[in-house]
């Protein structure tokens, strides 16, 4: 029955989930996602049909047509976090129609009925006492019949090497279900060293010539006199000479984003992946030592997805702002396995 485990993962993206899952051995099904940019990454690395259609759009019964008659139905999703935000959440909630999405995925889990559900996105979800979609989720789910858990995971603890933490949900019809502990202490967190040292130097704007995806975004003369001046771990109110400041963060408020335009250390995990991880303007998305933005393989790896995960097909398809969204938007690998583990041993206990 272990073997017989299908996933069908909505918000699917470039398949950081999918793909974990499938390390384990949960058979992936489909992968829904309104982003048809998605496609080729999607189905390549994880094996499996890519829907390009809106959760708004889709129904139950077409879900289910995707599992097999004795499968173990899985239904796993990441609604996109942005609105989850609590810049969002002050300024957009009415205009941003994202916030249905986790009440989609609710409408689905009730026509579908898979036994195991999981869910995964930003921590400030717990947070919106007053916008409670998170907790009328988790409250949907218990009035179904499941068994809920949920907690904040920090992926250093998983091997990840990096500094994201996240909310995780699992879900059973079968009984109480829970992440698997732990696979790392700090003494052994995964380094940015130990992630990225042995990649090929490059320079501003400059590309690999064994890798195309390691590739660096083009600097400013400007910004490369500051991250010249920005020391690992430092900040431009240390670090910087006054004439390269800029005038917004010489304001009170500007003053308290001291990360931005700084260097990772080689000896912790990085900073979180955002879908704008490969400019330095929008964190400490600089390189350790070389004058420039981490490449988007620096990004992939610090997801945790391997070096030989193909996310374009050719080097023309290759757009750096678009694959840096993906890269950032994806759940990683690892945490995928992780999830998928911890699924698989529950159903070994209750089945």
């Amino acid at each position: 029955m272990i073997n017989n485990i299908a996933a069908i993962d909505l918000f699917c993206g470039i398949g950081g989930l999918s793909y974990g899952f499938k390390k384990v051995g949960i058979n992936v099904k489909a992968g829904l996602d309104i982003d048809s940019s998605c496609r080729y990454a999607f189905e390549t690395n994880c094996d499996a049909k890519f829907i390009n259609q809106d959760i708004l759009k889709i129904t139950g019964n077409e879900l289910n047509a995707l599992y097999g008659e004795n499968e173990i139905k899985v239904l796993v999703g990441c609604a996109p976090c942005q609105p989850f935000s609590t810049y969002s959440y002050k300024n957009n909630q009415e205009k941003d129609q994202r916030w249905k999405l986790l009440d989609e995925f609710s409408r689905l889990i009730k026509e579908v009925k898979p036994v195991i559900v999981s869910m995964e996105n930003v921590p400030t979800l717990l947070n919106f006492k007053t916008a409670p979609v998170f907790l009328n989720f988790v409250k949907s789910l218990e009035a179904d019949g499941y068994f809920v858990w949920y907690d904040i995971v920090y992926a250093p603890d998983y091997g990840i090497p990096q500094k994201r933490k996240r909310l995780v949900l699992l879900a059973s019809k079968k009984g109480e279900i829970k992440l698997l502990p732990p696979t790392h202490l700090p003494v052994n967190y995964v380094s940015v060293k130990e992630a990225i040292g042995d990649l090929d130097k490059i320079k501003s704007g400059e590309t690999s010539q064994n890798d195309f995806l390691h590739k660096a975004s083009k600097l400013s003369e400007k910004n490369l006199k500051r991250i010249k001046q920005s020391k690992p771990g430092g900040s431009w109110k240390r670090d910087w000479d006054d004439d390269l400041k800029l005038e917004c963060h010489k304001k009170e408020k500007g003053k308290t984003y001291v990360s931005i335009y700084g260097r990772m250390k080689w000896d912790e995990p990085s900073p979180t992946m955002t879908t704008f991880c490969t400019g330095i303007g929008n964190g400490r998305f600089g390189h350790p030592e070389q004058d420039r933005a981490i490449s988007l393989r620096e990004a992939s790896i610090f997801q945790s997805f391997p070096k030989d995960y193909k996310f374009v097909e050719k080097i023309e398809d290759l757009k750096i702002t678009q694959l840096s969204r993906h890269i950032g938007n994806a759940v990683p690998p690892k945490l995928g396995e992780i999830i998928g583990k911890s699924i698989i041993e529950h159903l070994k206990e209750y089945l």
